[in-house]
């Protein structure tokens, strides 16, 4: 039964994320031609404020979903819906404060912050003060995804974040198209449509919650009893968003909008990585908390390297690809020769730091599943004091690819001492098989492979070309790491022998 649900889940979050990672890509260059790079500069700066403010999330989404997922185990009902009422009314709270303080502040942004050449700055004042109403829209929204993922409402999830990051992103293109070909009325949409979503995840995860006979209420005993958990989780994105908005934050002052607009450009692209990785993390988590919550240390160590190799085979195909092919994926993808020539760059060295915290996620998993929230706490600290400084002495050389460098640097040293600090810790064993089976043969078998396909196909040529070369490059690279992990190795040679 648990197998079933838990493949069950990955493969719905999994399709899900996939969905709306293509979403994503399908109609970004459809904004861009509707709205100017410029304007799709405003798109990144709304990421930024995103990001900035999701140190309100106080830990309580992941808290949520880590305690529904102990109290459902348990049994206890009662506390599972007040929990849920009790950080509900929280939420709500910080949306309200957040529209407010971004409404007020959106005249100084628009004249002082952003560097704008073409568009005009009360349009871009506008625009600010609708990304406030953006955020607070859609702010609850995590907390009730939180709680569905807990609660292992995983497919039910999926199917609404698909369903809605399409009518959100198809519904923007033909409000473009036949409404108005600005920036206030992309955001306008996007207020509505993520107003929809938080709405309908609420009402989705009070009716999955178990049935009793005593109303939920604001309970703050609850809170209380989880609030260790919660102050960790809210260190750790602390520090985690100085240490993931600083260089955006920092060339958003330096750059112009037009050129940071490349910039979140090759992000965006890099970031697409995150939808083939959160829906392994999303899926395990809860169960990674349920059995460390009952001591089942060998099914849990069992499950994690799962876990990790799942992450592998999803990640290092496609990111390898971007490494190696990015000219060729962003004439594919925006028909645009000029972002390419200021994109390329920028986008092979995202993806191979993306690559390297894609390694990192499962850990991090095992980690909250045993509350241990110190070590990422300690280790963005170390991270920022580093990260600052470099950012400063790098940005006046090299510009944008500073931010991308800086980025990659930071990863590859978490890769390199945090898992080693972590393992002496947790399932103590088991940190070379990480390295080496779960982690190293899947990236090697993916780099020669790609490289040698690199150098034997054409830089240039035809869609059709173009296309053929990505898909076998993919296809070979998919199937080299597939048979590198144990774990899906013997699925292969179970499907061969039926």
């Amino acid at each position: 039964m648990f197998k079933s649900t838990l493949k069950k889940n990955v493969l719905a979050n999994f399709g899900g994320k996939a969905w709306s990672g293509l979403i994503q890509l399908v109609f970004v260059p459809l904004y861009i031609k509707f709205l100017g790079m410029e304007a799709f500069g405003l798109i990144g700066f709304l990421l930024i404020l995103q990001g900035l403010l999701s140190l309100l999330d106080l830990g309580l989404s992941t808290t949520l979903n880590r305690e529904l997922a102990r109290r459902y185990a348990k049994g206890n009902v009662q506390e599972a819906r007040d929990l849920v009422r009790t950080m509900e009314w929280i939420y709500w709270s910080i949306a309200i404060v957040i529209a407010a303080g971004i409404i007020i502040v959106a005249p100084w942004i628009a004249r002082l912050w952003v560097n704008v050449k073409g568009l005009p700055v009360q349009s871009v004042q506008h625009a600010i003060v609708l990304m406030g109403l953006v955020i607070a829209a859609q702010w609850p929204f995590s907390l009730y995804s939180g709680g569905l993922a807990g609660l292992q409402k995983q497919v039910l999830l999926s199917i609404i974040r698909a369903s809605m990051s399409t009518i959100q992103a198809g519904g923007a293109v033909l409000v473009l198209w036949l409404i108005s070909q600005s920036i206030e009325a992309y955001f306008i949409w996007q207020i509505v449509i993520v107003g929809i979503q938080t709405v309908l995840t609420g009402y989705f995860l009070r009716s999955s919650l178990p049935k009793s006979a005593k109303a939920a209420t604001f309970n703050r005993d609850l809170l209380r009893q989880c609030w260790r958990f919660a102050a960790g989780m809210t260190g750790i994105s602390a520090v985690a968003i100085i240490l993931t908005q600083t260089d955006k934050v920092i060339l958003s002052k330096l750059l112009s909008l037009e050129q940071f607009g490349y910039y979140m450009l090759a992000f965006t692209l890099g970031s697409t990585l995150i939808y083939l990785v959160s829906p392994v993390s999303t899926a395990l988590f809860p169960k990674l908390s349920e059995l460390v919550a009952t001591g089942k240390t060998e099914e849990l160590s069992r499950l994690y390297h799962k876990g990790c190799q799942a992450v592998s085979l999803f990640v290092f195909p496609a990111g390898i690809l971007m490494v190696l092919f990015p000219q060729e994926i962003l004439i594919l993808w925006t028909r645009d020769p000029r972002i390419v020539e200021n994109t390329d760059l920028l986008v092979s060295i995202f993806v191979i730091g993306f690559l390297l915290n894609a390694m990192l996620t499962m850990p991090f998993m095992l980690q909250l599943a045993y509350g241990w929230t110190s070590l990422s706490f300690y280790k963005n600290i170390i991270a920022i004091i580093i990260l600052i400084p470099l950012l400063f002495l790098l940005v006046p050389y090299l510009g944008a690819v500073a931010g991308a460098i800086t980025w990659v640097l930071l990863m590859a040293g978490c890769v390199l001492f945090e898992i080693p600090l972590m393992h002496r810790r947790l399932i103590s064993r088991d940190m070379w098989r990480w390295y080496i089976i779960d982690i190293g043969l899947p990236m090697v078998c993916c780099i020669i492979i790609g490289a040698i396909l690199k150098m034997l196909f054409p830089d240039n040529g035809t869609t059709l070309m173009r296309l053929t070369i990505l898909a076998i490059a993919f296809g070979s690279m998919f199937l080299a790491c597939a048979l590198a992990l144990p774990f899906s190795r013997r699925y292969l040679m179970r499907v061969i022998s039926w």
